[in-house]
């Protein structure tokens, strides 16, 4: 019932987990298809991507573009968009199957967490639950499940440099979407490296000067 769409670039390191986490799944047969698109690795990110089984596609890097063309080659009715250095929980299989009989006509998002136990990242964990709430806003580091169908309707991902998920789910609306109670747990060594307060400024600086019309490929060069 369900294809999954990774964008890849250089994730060797993460991608291992992040389908391990989908295993049980394709299992069971609710994974029916499982799609990377990356952008030019040259690590062992293929490699992973074929022994798993994936569909392994090349595309030019950036992640609104390689999405786009993910989700136009799947062939289930339901999209799950993940990144690749986020795993979903273990439950995330039962809350997908909820999801998609209880809210067809919605996309649903999950909890966003991450592999640090300091405190400093609860309290970043705490202020991504609030921008949701508040400005229904999911980043794509939080998944999307979503009905193909639904998907179309809203015109898909744009081939962004960055933003291309608040672009969709802006398109979206906050009526079609859904928080989901299984977790999608992210890799923070990106969070660790500069500091979560940096990370936190600028990230806040480039969504203010997205909204406020400064070009996606202006704001990708910032976002290093």
């Amino acid at each position: 019932m369900i294809s999954v769409v990774i964008p890849t670039l250089n994730a060797a390191k993460t991608l291992p987990l992040t389908l391990a986490a989908l295993a049980p799944a394709a299992m069971d047969g609710l994974v029916r298809e499982l799609i990377i698109i990356d952008g030019g690795s040259s690590d062992d990110t293929a490699a992973i991507a074929d022994e798993a089984g994936a569909r392994f596609e090349q595309a030019e890097p950036g992640r609104g573009g390689q999405l786009r063309y993910g989700c136009d080659l799947a062939k289930g009715p339901w999209l799950l968009i993940l990144h690749a250095d986020t795993r979903l929980s273990v439950d995330w299989e039962a809350e997908a199957m909820r999801h998609m009989r209880q809210s067809p006509d919605q996309a649903g998002y999950f909890r966003f967490q991450l592999d640090d136990d300091r405190f400093i990242a609860r309290l970043w964990e705490a202020g991504v639950a609030a921008r949701c709430a508040v400005l229904g806003l999911a980043y794509g580091d939080q998944g999307l499940l979503i009905r193909k169908a639904v998907y179309e309707a809203v015109g898909g991902y744009e081939a962004m440099a960055l933003m291309e998920d608040v672009d969709l789910v802006r398109r979206l609306g906050a009526k079609r979407l859904v928080g989901l109670r299984a977790r999608a747990l992210t890799n923070a060594d990106r969070f660790r490296a500069k500091g979560y307060w940096h990370r936190s400024l600028r990230n806040w600086t480039l969504l203010l000067r997205y909204l406020f019309g400064a070009d996606p490929k202006t704001l990708a060069k910032a976002y290093g």
